[in-house]
């Protein structure tokens, strides 16, 4: 088999500070990293089993990082994933997916926070860890993350990732919380667009924005420019209309100068019906946007935003990130960058185009030939 080059993911692992008494060292950093990383695509669950891979595979390991005393205990991967910097390992894994994505359209970029269930401690108070991540609907990939200790924090958080990204030329996706002044300046700062939702919590906007489209309805948006479309989608035996709303003349908005390059604002209204016809749901959303024009871009942010829901499902069902109780130092924070190198690296792989995530880890724990097509390119 031909040796994959793996040289960008090593050379970034490479980059994390071993923070390790030196003489009581065997094992490289850079190699315990990779192990983990390639365990964690392999199926692992824990560090034991990942512990296990390694030394079932540790023929194959050694055509790519040094092993001078065999493959790490888990006591090993345990103490390391403790003790090396969060902030430092994300970075890296920023930078790796900079170097991925360099030559590719990012598309929509979708910011948003999960909760890991496992990083709580009841009996200490202790809150779980709350991740911010930015997912790419172009690429299907996670750009990057930062932790923060609270969900009320993403409103810190956010404005950090993205001084962490290249955002350039894309337009980025924020729900509620991050609908910020502060937020949409630094989009702009970083040269992408944004669509932001707007809710209660901005309770002027959100106003404003409902008074005008519940008086405007009224006349089925005839009296006022606007641009338009719908998409219908079927399945599961129901029908769901979405109609798509983009008012770009704002010049009588009050707080029109207050968010950078405000261009307008937009209602999604989406209505759901059985095949024979009957109503079963409708709900109204409603953002502000610095597009200028162009409502099928609009239509498009608002719809891959929840390719970033479904990029927490899969850390959930196929990674198992909630079912992973790890709440001592730094471990919590640089597992959750540990399962989003591995869905990354799954989701990358074009080999096998039907098969699930589940079903490409448990390919990977036995077929090194499937590994290596797995890693080639990363």
């Amino acid at each position: 088999m031909e040796t994959p080059p793996l040289g960008r993911l090593k050379h970034y692992l490479a980059g994390v500070t071993d923070n390790r008494q030196a003489w009581k060292v065997r094992h490289p950093l850079t190699s315990v990293l990779f192990i983990a990383v390639v365990g964690t695509i392999a199926n692992g669950g824990s560090w034991e089993e990942i512990e296990q891979f390694g030394k079932g595979k540790e023929s194959w390991f050694r055509q790519y990082v040094d092993l001078p005393w065999g493959a790490p205990s888990h006591d090993t991967f345990e103490r390391v994933f403790r003790w090396i910097d969060g902030k430092e390992f994300e970075r890296s894994f920023i930078l790796w997916m900079r170097e991925i994505c360099q030559d590719k359209e990012l598309g929509i970029v979708a910011i948003d926070g999960k909760t890991m269930r496992g990083s709580g401690d009841k009996t200490t108070e202790r809150s779980p860890l709350h991740i911010v991540s930015a997912w790419s609907s172009a690429n299907n990939l996670v750009l990057g993350q930062v932790k923060t200790d609270e969900k009320s924090n993403e409103i810190t958080a956010i404005p950090a990732l993205l001084d962490l990204l290249d955002v350039k030329g894309s337009i980025v996706t924020i729900d509620a919380m991050g609908t910020q002044k502060e937020i949409a300046a630094k989009i702009i700062q970083k040269k992408a667009d944004y669509v932001l939702n707007v809710k209660k919590n901005q309770p002027r906007l959100y106003e404003d924005i409902q008074y005008f489209i519940e008086e405007e309805s009224k006349s089925q948006f005839n009296e006022v420019e606007h641009e338009y479309s719908r998409t219908l989608d079927k399945g599961h035996g129901r029908i769901e209309k979405r109609e798509y709303y983009l008012f770009n003349e704002i010049e009588w908005l009050s707080w029109k100068k207050e968010w950078k390059n405000l261009g307008g604002f937009g209602m999604v209204r989406r209505q759901i019906s059985d095949t024979k016809g009957n109503f079963l749901h409708e709900e109204q959303a409603y953002f502000i946007t610095s597009l200028k024009s162009n409502v099928n871009n609009f239509a498009e942010a608002v719809r891959a935003h929840w390719g970033i829901e479904a990029m927490h499902w899969s850390l959930d069902v196929v990674l198992n990130e909630d079912r992973r109780t790890v709440r001592k130092d730094n471990g919590a924070q640089n597992l959750a960058v540990l399962k989003r190198m591995a869905l990354n690296i799954l989701r990358a792989n074009a080999t096998e185009k039907k098969m699930t995530g589940p079903q490409k880890r448990f390919r990977a724990c036995w077929d090194e030939d499937y590994m290596g097509s797995v890693l080639r390119d990363m």
